[in-house]
């Protein structure tokens, strides 16, 4: 057996445990010694509910500091976490527990009724609630709880979470990450990023998915390093905590949110030595502008829910706009053609990545985890690059149509499977445009039935119901037909030419 993931991050027992962890709005300050304690009691509840090693635990909480303690429990119990973005509609939840199967679940308080029901619909036997203020059944019912736990022991296969990620076709998958996948990210990173116990990570990113959970936070807990905790990114409150912090990670969305702000300037980032920028593309412009504001350059990265980080611009050394950065230590990066092949510097087709960071399959789905990886061992990304003569790598676009919303995904088929469940619509076809705040937006092109007619506000009030705020078309066409090659496939980017004067107007408000 190896050492549990948590062990790792915290230390056992931890080597100072007065040190200061984690900050939040109200001023408190909790020590490494203080969620040492929280988890332990968590993770102690949970087991006296008949949760063990390699059982999943749904979580569908705001992000707060127990929210923390909840997933460190989950890991040194060796129990699956199983995150999912707070703002997915029933339908979406019900899913995702039907397909996972979780032995337990924490669901926000107000919507304890709703959740209950789902998990008795799909034979979950444990329900707890935990709000964004730490109110709930989950801590009442910690507090009678021993406050040491024996984390248990794991080997680096062991499953420590299960992230859901699509194409554009199909349901969601869960990629299964494992203590290993975790840890090498995790080692990597700290090293990579010149972390140490004297930095300050201003934590404004969600918990529930790679960048926020196993990059943040695990790059801070490795090195004992301090994070100011915040629940959400709002650029005028970030903006006044730049200055006692010494790291800031971030979407575009944050970056061009924070350049609206004159006060976001050289003498606001005097004491940080690091912006980090991941999730979506990074304008070049952006980076430019940021570079100018406030003398930083941002370092880009590339990663993926199924590999964690991948590529990173240099800590020390260039830092190329438009560039994704080079492999990181350990990691395999190679542009293939469509016969697996490497291709030489310069050429484009898909990136494909190999190592101790990649992910161990989807849940429950061996032929799909088959045939995402090359007959070598590479994971298909679906991702489109090149590499220069330098090894920097550029991402070019997505063989899969998926559209990257303020650092969300937006897989087209779910959203259009949706619109095609509207009365009168025929077929739709989704893409992503062009967003200066989000790096790209949703719009839908739809195809109404033969005497139909389709109310573009009515449709997306229907939406509304089923899915997460970000998969909402923000401009609706109605259309003929949709184009479409010998093969009969929807041509997309024919679409994305033919709509663009539309979405302008629509983005400059005109009718």
């Amino acid at each position: 057996m190896g050492q549990n993931i948590y062990e790792l991050l915290m230390g056992c027992p931890s080597s100072d445990p007065s040190r200061p962890c984690l900050g939040i709005p109200s001023g408190q300050v909790l020590t490494y010694g203080d969620v040492d304690e929280h988890s332990a009691r968590i993770a102690n509840l949970l087991a006296s509910h008949g949760i063990a090693k390699g059982d999943r635990v749904a979580v569908h909480v705001e992000k707060s500091a127990p929210a923390v303690f909840l997933y460190l429990a989950c890991l040194r119990m060796g129990a699956v976490y199983l995150p999912l973005n707070p703002s997915y509609t029933r339908d979406e939840i019900n899913y995702f527990l039907a397909d996972a199967q979780p032995r337990g679940m924490v669901c926000q308080p107000e919507r304890f009724e709703e959740m209950a029901d789902l998990c008795r619909q799909t034979s979950i036997p444990q329900v707890f609630t935990l709000g964004a203020a730490g109110e709930g059944n989950l801590l009442e019912a910690c507090r009678a709880m021993p406050s040491t736990f024996s984390t248990a022991s794991a080997s680096d296969r062991d499953t420590a979470a299960i992230l859901y990620s699509s194409g554009t076709t199909g349901k969601p998958k869960g990629a299964m990450l494992s203590q290993g996948n975790l840890a090498h990210n995790a080692r990597t990173l700290v090293q990579a990023w010149g972390f140490t116990r004297h930095d300050v990570l201003l934590h404004a990113l969600p918990i529930f998915h790679v960048h926020g959970l196993f990059v943040a936070l695990h790059c801070t807990l490795l090195s004992h390093a301090r994070m100011l905790f915040l629940p959400r990114f709002e650029a005028a409150q970030v903006c006044s905590l730049l200055p006692l912090a010494t790291v800031f990670m971030g979407v575009p969305t944050y970056y061009t949110r924070l350049l609206s702000l004159p006060q976001f300037d050289r003498e606001t980032c005097r004491d940080i030595r690091l912006l980090v920028s991941g999730s979506a593309p990074l304008l070049p412009d952006t980076f430019e502008q940021v570079r100018e504001r406030t003398g930083q350059s941002i370092l880009e990265r590339y990663g993926m829910t199924e590999t964690l980080m991948n590529t990173s611009n240099p800590l020390e050394g260039r830092r190329l706009p438009g560039s994704v950065g080079l492999p990181l230590p350990g990691i395999s990066v190679r542009i293939a053609g469509g016969d697996d092949l490497p291709l030489c510097p310069g050429k484009e087709g898909e990136i494909q990545v190999r190592g101790p960071n990649v992910f161990s399959g989807y849940w429950n789905r061996p032929e799909m985890t088959s045939n995402c990886f090359t007959p070598d061992g590479f994971f298909r990304t679906g991702d489109l690059g090149r590499i220069d003569e330098d090894g920097y790598v550029y991402i070019l676009g997505r063989s899969k149509d998926l559209i990257i919303s303020g650092g969300f995904n937006v897989y087209p088929r779910e959203v259009e499977d949706c619109i095609d469940r509207f009365e009168g619509v025929q077929e739709s076809a989704v893409i992503g445009m062009p967003h200066p705040d989000f790096g790209e937006a949703v719009m839908a092109v739809v195809v109404a039935r033969r005497g139909a007619a389709i109310d573009a506000d009515s449709l997306k009030l229907f939406l509304r119901r089923s899915l997460a705020n970000y998969k909402l078309p923000k401009c609706v066409a109605i259309a003929k037909e949709l184009p479409r090659n010998p093969m009969g496939k929807v041509q997309k980017d024919r679409l994305r030419k033919t709509y663009l004067p539309l979405w302008k107007e629509h983005r400059e408000g005109r009718k």
